[in-house]
């Protein structure tokens, strides 16, 4: 931490709303995005920004955007167009893998991998340090 100069000399506490980065936490305050309008609409903070987190990082290809690290995003080509046998399998690891990067979710729980025609349904309960919510991922392609 790079310490702010007051007038009575260095400041050392933290400062209002600031996260102790040494301690390993993030900052959970981020912007509210509206996926269907594309824009930013305010901020969103606790469970709703990890929520919004998971949305995020299941929206994104892994190795595709170099502002990412390696470990963000999820690798769809690895089950999407696949036997699927080898999706049930490998699509609860490669989002497992995917969400449990961000520090804030602790478990997923109660992962279910359903098939109905060509739709394919993931459905798990996400656990957090803020809560828990239910995510559910669709997809209606050739898997």
């Amino acid at each position: 931490m790079i310490p702010a100069i007051g007038k009575a000399g260095p400041i050392t506490a933290l400062l209002e709303g600031e996260v102790n980065l040494e301690r390993g936490e993030s900052p959970s305050l981020t912007y509210r995005m509206d996926w269907d309008r594309k824009r930013i609409t305010g901020q969103a903070d606790g469970l709703e920004a990890v929520q919004q987190a998971a949305a995020k990082i299941l929206r994104t290809d892994r190795f595709e955007h170099l502002i990412y690290s390696s470990d963000y995003g999820t690798e769809w080509q690895l089950v999407l167009g696949k036997d699927r046998l080898l999706v049930r399998a490998e699509i609860r690891r490669v989002i497992s893998e995917a969400l449990l990067q961000d520090e804030r979710i602790l478990s997923l729980e109660n992962i279910e991998v359903s098939f109905n025609g060509d739709h394919l349904t993931f459905d798990c309960k996400v656990v957090t340090r803020y809560g828990n919510f239910q995510l559910r991922k669709e997809w209606n392609e050739d898997v």
